[in-house]
């Protein structure tokens, strides 16, 4: 298994530096030959500009972006750390909010199949609407980005955490539950004590959807309500034309995200249930 991964990693790096290689050479702007007329050569300059930056100039902006984080230069120039905090707050905070609601209720509806039944259709009409058609509503209702932004969240990360949550109690063997009951256990002990350790992996599985979805939805919402944000940095350094500052956020949201998976993943290892 060790020999796996050490071969794994160094075919991994080995794929990055050919992709990083690739990318190198077809982004190196345009030699001036002597065929181009004086115009092309004072166009240079833009043409330039309008290519995807190669990336050892995105890597030079990433050590500028990284060595001064936290800076603060007024509403529209803020360092990518602050812009990440303002990101990461919104997505923990209405995730968290999803995750209270959630869970308790997919318990009810996994152990009841009464409340499976009723509340069905609802679940069925709610879970397939975009979380970013909420936002006009939130906006309106609310009067707040910021509070918007966090129901946003807290709409998109409820529906994968309460269908795993009721999936994973309603598969909870019966033998372990018709124990519980010779044990004369009442429902809340057995579902603390039964029907919660059985059902775990399953609920942080659809806590890792959720994350993910979360992420991937607060950057979409922050371009639309703007202020702060990683998504809104993205955008307002698409509008001033600054390729180097969208990449480099770019692989700071796959990074964050990458980093949020592994930090459930890491709880659903401790976790595992052992039948």
């Amino acid at each position: 298994m060790a020999s796996l991964n050490v071969r794994a990693m160094l075919l991994s790096v080995v794929l990055l530096a050919l992709l990083l290689g690739v990318w190198e050479v077809l982004n190196q702007p345009p030699k001036a030959t002597e065929a181009m007329s004086e115009y092309e050569l004072l166009m240079g300059g833009a043409d330039q500009e309008a290519r995807v930056p190669p990336p050892s100039q995105v890597l030079g902006h990433a050590w500028n972006e990284l060595s001064n984080p936290f800076y603060d230069a007024g509403p529209n120039d803020k360092g990518i750390g602050i812009q990440l905090a303002y990101s990461i707050f919104r997505v923990l905070t209405g995730y968290l909010m999803a995750a209270l609601v959630a869970i308790p209720l997919g318990f009810v509806i996994g152990m009841s199949p009464l409340m499976y039944k009723a509340l069905n259709p609802f679940i069925q009409v709610l879970r397939p609407i975009s979380p970013l058609a909420w936002m006009p509503l939130a906006l309106f209702i609310i009067k707040d980005s910021e509070r918007s932004a966090i129901f946003v969240i807290f709409i998109c990360s409820i529906w994968p955490m309460l269908i795993n949550t009721a999936f994973g109690v309603a598969n909870v063997r019966n033998d372990w539950i018709k124990v519980a009951r010779t044990h004369e256990l009442s429902q809340i002990k057995t579902a603390f004590l039964v029907i919660l350790p059985a059902a775990a992996p399953t609920i942080l599985t659809g806590m890792r959807i959720s994350i993910g979805i979360a992420w991937l939805v607060i950057v979409a919402a922050e371009m639309l309500v703007g202020g702060t944000g990683i998504g809104y940095y993205v955008w307002n350094e698409w509008n001033n034309l600054d390729l180097n500052s969208v990449i480099f956020s770019i692989l700071m949201i796959g990074v964050v995200g990458m980093l949020l998976d592994m930090s459930l993943a890491a709880v659903a290892k401790l976790v595992q249930y052992e039948e």
